[in-house]
């Protein structure tokens, strides 16, 4: 099999591409139509992405063997002309399906909220895997828990795996949960760090459980609340998993959720998410960490997302792929 060409579409700040990178994959073209996102994704790959994906023609999008992008999860029509192309006209599923029928790449992986199954009742679902069926794909997918798969997150997206069907590849396994032991207490800054000095939170509703974990487990681990307790206002032990980086939420925990590390309750810092999504090391940072927020709150996790891949590949094994 010779080098695996890809194209990077919603890249955001490069979850994909750092999740494929290679020396036997090649990312040809992303995109992004957020300003923010391309700035670091330029300044850690060095090259900007392409804006609006809606204003490409598909001629000047490279020939790829694999169309990956984590699209967001658009409103469009359920009832229509039953599953036709028309109805999803200006949503970014539109401009997949029409990269995809121009290019007809090998494989198309995707990934979106856990929401995106049971939205519109579970119509958006189907008619999603129809149109998938109608531009030449078999589509597998499954709704993954990063928790289980060496992230210190419970984050709970669902992936698509579609193969062109002239491939004949009809089975397709996504990888088994490795369970690996990991906690946020892993990926925390030093103690003392001046970075966490405006991370840390002095509440007097503050209350927190008498009895405190002392073992490791691989799941949120909540020991405490402020205010009414609700979404944003609850605390987590770092003995624990992260609850989900979001990229908006409100409460005072926004964003990251709130830990009672080293005997203080703080939110996490940006490092300290980029970590928890398993960017590199050395990995550039937004000035404005309420940017970093969003852009790791919309990213995909990357150890997730190569697992998923590394399955992709043997079926790949011995296709005919585009021209390196």
């Amino acid at each position: 099999m010779g080098k695996v060409k890809y194209i990077d579409l919603f890249c955001g700040i490069g979850g994909f591409r750092y999740a494929l990178n290679s020396p036997d994959n090649r990312c040809v073209f992303s995109s992004d139509i957020d300003p923010d996102a391309r700035l670091i994704y330029a300044q850690n790959w060095g090259e900007e992405p392409a804006g609006n994906i809606g204003e490409v023609e598909v001629e000047d999008v490279p020939a790829h063997d694999v169309l990956c992008g984590g699209f967001p999860c658009q409103p469009f029509s359920i009832s229509g002309n039953q599953g036709g192309f028309e109805d999803v006209r200006g949503t970014l599923l539109h401009e997949i399906l029409r990269i995809a029928r121009y290019h007809q790449p090998s494989v198309l992986f995707l990934e979106n909220v856990k929401n995106f199954l049971r939205h519109g009742g579970g119509e958006t679902l189907v008619k999603t895997i129809q149109l998938l069926n109608r531009a030449g794909y078999v589509v597998h997918h499954s709704l993954l828990n990063a928790s289980r798969y060496g992230v210190a997150q419970k984050r709970e997206r669902v992936y698509f795996v579609c193969f062109r069907k002239e491939l004949g590849i009809e089975d397709f396994s996504f990888p088994e949960p490795s369970d690996e032991d990991v906690a946020v207490e892993d990926i925390l800054l030093p103690k003392g760090d001046p970075r966490l000095d405006d991370l840390i939170i002095e509440r007097s509703d503050l209350r927190i459980k008498e009895k405190l974990p002392n073992e490791r487990e691989n799941r949120p681990l909540r020991i405490g609340t402020v205010g009414k307790g609700g979404q944003g206002e609850r605390v987590y032990s770092p003995k624990g998993h992260a609850i989900t980086l979001s990229a908006f939420g409100g409460g005072i925990g926004a964003k990251t959720g709130m830990y009672l590390i080293d005997g203080q309750i703080r939110r996490l810092h940006p490092e300290e998410c980029r970590r928890l999504m398993g960017f590199p090391s050395g990995f550039k940072l937004h000035d404005r960490p309420n940017v970093c927020y969003k852009q790791f709150g919309n990213s995909v996790a990357v150890p997730v997302v190569r697992k998923i891949f590394q399955s992709i590949l043997p079926a790949l094994s011995g296709r005919t792929l585009q021209a390196a």
